[in-house]
C-alpha cells in the first residue's frame, strides 16, 4: 500500500513538473528576441550617426553662415554617441530614458539643419545633399521600424514575465521585465503649420 502511494505520489510530481517544465524555454526565448531587437535599434542609431558627418560637410559648404546649427548637430551626436544602454540595463527604464533623450536631442538638430537647406536652393538641388537627406529618411524609418519591433518584444517578454505559468519560471529565473520606449511630451503635441 505505501508503495503504491509512493508510485502514485512520484508519477504526479513527474507529470507536475513536465507540465510546468512546458515553458521552461520560453523566457530565456523571449530574452534573446529582445536582446535582438535591441540589437537592431542601436544598429539603426549607429547607422544614423555614421551619415550625420558627411550631411554636415554637404551643409557646411553652402551654409557657412549656419556654424550654430552644424554645431548643435555634432554635438547632438557626439552624445548621443556617448549614452548608450547594453543588453544589460534593458530592465532599468531610466538608462532608457537618458538614451531616449539623447537620440531625442539629435533628432531635433537634425530636423534644424534639414530645415537650413530651405534657405539654399543650390543646397536643395545638390545631389550629394539630397542623397544623404534620402538615406537620411530612410535611416529613421528603420529606426522606427527598429522601435516598434523592440517594444513588441519587450511586450511579449514582459507579459510572459507577469502572467502564469511564466512568472514562476520569471521567479526562478530571477527575471525582470524589460523597459520600453516612451514617446515625450513634445510628440504628443501637433506640429503649428502655417501658411
Amino acid at each position: 500500500m505505501a508503495f503504491a502511494r509512493f508510485r502514485a505520489l512520484a508519477v504526479a510530481l513527474v507529470l507536475g513538473t513536465l507540465v510546468a517544465g512546458c515553458g521552461v524555454n520560453t523566457i530565456p526565448t523571449l530574452d534573446e528576441q529582445v536582446k535582438g531587437q535591441w540589437s537592431e535599434v542601436q544598429n539603426q542609431y549607429q547607422r544614423r550617426a555614421e551619415l550625420i558627418p558627411n550631411l554636415v560637410e554637404t551643409v557646411k559648404g553652402f551654409a557657412a553662415q549656419e556654424r550654430e546649427t552644424l554645431t548643435a548637430v555634432v554635438e547632438a551626436r557626439a552624445k548621443a554617441t556617448q549614452v548608450t544602454v547594453n543588453v544589460d540595463q534593458l530592465s532599468d527604464p531610466e538608462a532608457l530614458k537618458r538614451f531616449q533623450e539623447a537620440q531625442g536631442q539629435l533628432s531635433g538638430a537634425l530636423g534644424r539643419l534639414l530645415a537650413v537647406s530651405e534657405n539654399y536652393p543650390e543646397l536643395k538641388s545638390n545631389q550629394n545633399f539630397l542623397a544623404l537627406q534620402s538615406q537620411l529618411e530612410g535611416t529613421e524609418n528603420r529606426i522606427a521600424v527598429a522601435r516598434r519591433d523592440y517594444i513588441q518584444a519587450v511586450q511579449t517578454y514582459n507579459t510572459e514575465v507577469r502572467t502564469f505559468p511564466g512568472l514562476i519560471w520569471a521567479w526562478i529565473y530571477g527575471a525582470q521585465p524589460k523597459a520600453t520606449f516612451e514617446t515625450s511630451a513634445a510628440n504628443q503635441t501637433a506640429p503649428e503649420v502655417k501658411f
